[in-house]
C-alpha cells in the first residue's frame, strides 16, 4: 500500500519513480577507481574500489612515446596530483604530454596523494593518500584483478580512450589507440568483461568494426555534440534527440550499446527513449546522493560516480542485488 501510495505521488507530481526488486541489477561503477577515496586511476584506488564491492571500475586510458597503454585521465602529467622524483610538485601548466614519455620516464612521477594548494585537491577531502603510486599499465591492473583471483573474478572494466579532436598532438590517433587497447585486452583475455567507452565516437566506431562483440559506451556532453569531431561527423541537429543520435552512431554493430551522458542532461523522458532503443543510460559523474537517488528513482541502469560506498548504501536502501566485496590482499 505505501509503494501504491508513493508511486501515485510521485506520478502527480511528474516523476515515474522505478520500483526495484531485489533480484534487479544495477551498475556501480567507480569512477577513475573511486577518486573521492583513493588517488585516481592508481592499483591503490582499483584494489580499495574492488575491496569496497563494486560492478565495474570504470577508467581512462592513452599511449606512451613507445607504445605502452596507460591509465591516465590527462593527456598530460597534472600538477594537481603529479611530483617529480625528487618529490616537488611539478609547476602548474608543465606537465609533459604522456605520448612524449616512454614508460619508463613516465614511472618516475609520484601520483599519490593531491598537492593540497591546488582547487582540484580540495574537492577531495576524503581521499587517502597512496605516496609512491605510479601511472599503471593497463596490463597491470588487468594482472593485479587476475591475481586476486575469486576475490575479483566479476569485476568489470569500463575503459575510455582520451583523445581530444582539439589536442591532436597530445594523443595517438584513434586507430593506434584502438588496436593497441584491444591488443591489451585479447593478451589478458579479458574481453567478457570490457566495455570500450568515449567522447571521441570515431574510436567507437573503430571498436565496432574491429571488435563488434565488445559493448561500446557514448559519452556525451552539450559541447562535445555540437562539435561533429567528437561525434564521428554527425550532426546533432539532424537528429530530434541525443539517443537516435547514439542509436545512429551505433548502427547495426552487435555489440551492446550505451549512453552515457553528463547527468544533468538527463529527464526521465530521455532515459526511457534510450532505453526503448535498446541501449542502457549509464550517466556520470554522479556524487551528491540526491542526484544518485533522482536518477535511480529515473530508471537509469547504473551510475559513474567518484564515491562508490555512498551509491552502494543506496543501492543496499533500494534492496538491489550488490556487487559482493573482495577480500583485502596481504
Amino acid at each position: 500500500m505505501k509503494h501504491a501510495l508513493l508511486a501515485v505521488a510521485l506520478t502527480l507530481s511528474g516523476c515515474t519513480a522505478v520500483m526495484p526488486t531485489a533480484k534487479q541489477h544495477f551498475d556501480l561503477e567507480a569512477h577513475r577507481g573511486g577518486r573521492g577515496l583513493a588517488p585516481e586511476n592508481t592499483l591503490a584506488a582499483f584494489s580499495n574500489a574492488i575491496d569496497l564491492g563494486v560492478t565495474t571500475l570504470e577508467l581512462d586510458i592513452g599511449l606512451t612515446a613507445d607504445g605502452v597503454v596507460v591509465i591516465s585521465h590527462d593527456t598530460s602529467l597534472n600538477p594537481d596530483h603529479t611530483r617529480d622524483a625528487n618529490g616537488a610538485w611539478l609547476a602548474p601548466k608543465s606537465g609533459a604530454a604522456i605520448r612524449s614519455l616512454t614508460l619508463a620516464q613516465l614511472q618516475t612521477y609520484d601520483v599519490g596523494r593531491l598537492n593540497p594548494a591546488s582547487d582540484y585537491g580540495k574537492q577531495f577531502a576524503l581521499q587517502q593518500p597512496r605516496d609512491g603510486e605510479r601511472i599503471p599499465t593497463l596490463a597491470a591492473l588487468f594482472a593485479q584483478v587476475q591475481a586476486r583471483g575469486a576475490n575479483a573474478a566479476t569485476v568489470r572494466f569500463n575503459i575510455e580512450t582520451k583523445i581530444d579532436p582539439n589536442k591532436p598532438n597530445e594523443t595517438a590517433a584513434p586507430e593506434p589507440m584502438v588496436r593497441a587497447l584491444l591488443a591489451e585486452i585479447d593478451k589478458a583475455k579479458m574481453a567478457d568483461r570490457v566495455t570500450i567507452q568515449s567522447f571521441n565516437w570515431r574510436t567507437l566506431a573503430l571498436v565496432g568494426q574491429l571488435a563488434p562483440q565488445l559493448p561500446r559506451a557514448y559519452l556525451s556532453t552539450a559541447r562535445t555534440l555540437k562539435d561533429s569531431r567528437w561525434t564521428a561527423g554527425l550532426d546533432a541537429a539532424g537528429f530530434a534527440s541525443v539517443p537516435k543520435m547514439v542509436k545512429a552512431a551505433a548502427g547495426t554493430t552487435p555489440g551492446a550499446v550505451i549512453w552515457s551522458p553528463a547527468y544533468a542532461d538527463l529527464t526521465p523522458a530521455v532515459i526511457k527513449e534510450a532505453q526503448r532503443l535498446g541501449m542502457k543510460v549509464l550517466p556520470w559523474t554522479v556524487n551528491q546522493r540526491a542526484d544518485m537517488l533522482r536518477l535511480m528513482d529515473w530508471g537509469a541502469d547504473g551510475l559513474i560516480t567518484d564515491y562508490p560506498d555512498v551509491l552502494r548504501d543506496l543501492i543496499r536502501e533500494r534492496g538491489l542485488s550488490l556487487p559482493p566485496p573482495g577480500k583485502a590482499t596481504s
